[in-house]
């Protein structure tokens, strides 16, 4: 089960700092992918051995010339709602504020696990004056700096402390399949359209989370179990924060999952949002399809469909692997392909391939386009072998493997892909040391 915390708070105390501080800047805390920048506000965390998901509200009103409180308790809303614990942020330098009592208010009611966290906290004055905010009636706090990163340890040994365990898996395995895209995209309605055909065919599975509607798809020889966050809560209305909304939601969907559906709007095209969810989604391993919904509205000519699809591909360069269906969740529209592909891109995410066939295939185009040298090094790589994990993961052994350039990566990577069927799964290289 995936866990989240969400770092609330009014402007400028200090959340996306804290937020950076956890998941980029102290090596021992963080599981950082390279190449991911387009998730500002989401990162993941490892501390003493757990995993979790920090989210950050800061930014969503960066927009609003006059700071209202309403927009806030909109987004403090939203944290109680998704996270399983919420990190309370204020500023020991500017006291207690009344955006910050108004919080509070809200917080006091909560059934979840508040930790106040009083910020820019670095000399021995500050810590004194921090025991001011004992005033808000959330019991103790956590002075911190995160700046430095003083008191960011202790910090997380609470969040963890709280953080729910683990549940046990259902022991069969049938592919996890979340359905996740921008709100408004037809996230139900492709939910519904694939389940409610026929009424006998969907069971509640006991023992998943509050946060998502598990169903099992069990039909046509095919079983899944669909992970639909879409349309369980009254949504609030947001504007600043229908990106914050929409992640949140995302997050613990496509932890859960094996594979994802991202649905993007014919409408609209593909949006800066829609490759935040990606980008979620290749940081946690997953598969992925994605499917252009609400094709019936869109006045069509004979390379409408190409078009869009190389403009699909060329913003989520350089992973282009992966297929492409356009759909239409109301009238049903090819949502039946979309059963075969979730089988397919399942298959391919746990796709063994035999070591002979691997060094057979790959040592050729090796041979034939070799690194490049690089100070007068010439590299050799003699051998590679599939390592045993949830998704493809290869190791290639040479000489010099701290030479390898990203670009002989991608060329290996692509050859893979040609190669053998790992269409919309994520594929993992490392060059060792023979």
């Amino acid at each position: 089960m995936s866990k989240i915390a969400a770092i609330v708070g009014r402007p400028n105390v200090g959340k996306s700092t804290l937020f950076n501080r956890m998941t980029e800047s102290r090596a021992a805390i963080v599981n950082e992918e390279s190449g991911v920048t387009r998730d500002r506000h989401y990162g993941k965390v490892i501390w003493n051995g757990v995993d979790f998901s920090v989210v950050d509200t800061g930014g969503f009103v960066e927009n609003s010339d006059d700071m209202f409180e309403s927009e806030i308790n909109r987004q403090v809303k939203l944290a109680i709602s998704e996270a399983d614990v919420i990190i309370f942020m204020v500023d020991v330098e500017e006291g207690i504020h009344e955006l910050d009592r108004a919080v509070a208010v809200m917080l006091r009611k909560v059934q979840k696990k508040v930790v106040l966290v009083v910020n820019k906290v670095d000399n021995h004055k500050r810590l004194l004056d921090a025991a001011e905010f004992y005033g808000l009636g959330l019991g103790d706090y956590f002075p911190v700096s995160s700046a430095n990163g003083s008191g960011t340890g202790e910090l997380l040994d609470e969040i963890v402390k709280h953080l729910p365990d683990t549940v046990e898996e259902p022991a069969e395995e049938i592919p996890r399949v979340a359905v996740v895209g921008r709100p408004n995209v037809g996230k139900s309605s492709l939910a519904n359209t694939l389940l409610d055909e026929e009424r006998n065919i969907v069971t509640p599975v006991a023992g998943t989370t509050r946060d998502s509607v598990h169903s099992l798809y069990n039909k046509f020889n095919t079983r899944f179990l669909l992970i639909d966050t879409a349309g369980l809560r009254k949504k609030a209305k947001i504007e600043e924060d229908i990106e914050f909304y929409s992640i949140l939601r995302s997050v613990r969907a496509i932890e859960e999952s094996d594979l994802c559906l991202l649905l993007i709007d014919a409408t609209r095209g593909i949006e800066s949002q829609d490759l935040s969810i990606l980008s979620i989604i290749q940081k946690n391993n997953k598969g992925v399809i994605i499917l252009v919904n609400k094709w019936d509205l869109i006045e069509k000519d004979q390379n409408s469909t190409k078009h869009l699809e190389e403009e699909i591909r060329s913003r989520t360069e350089p992973f282009t692997d992966y297929p492409i269906l356009f759909i239409s969740a109301i009238t049903k529209q090819r949502v039946h392909k979309v059963l075969e592909l979730i089988m397919e891109v399942y298959e391919n995410r746990r796709r063994k391939i035999p070591t002979s066939k691997l060094n057979e295939v790959m040592l050729k185009y090796i041979n034939d386009t070799p690194p490049p040298s690089i100070k007068g090094k010439h590299i050799k790589i003699k051998y590679v072998t599939q390592i045993p994990s949830a998704y493809p993961m290869f190791a290639f052994f040479c000489n010099f493997p701290q030479y390898i350039t990203e670009s002989y990566k991608r060329f290996v990577e692509n050859r893979l892909r040609e190669n053998f069927q790992l269409s919309g799964a994520p594929v993992k290289i490392f060059f060792r040391k023979k």
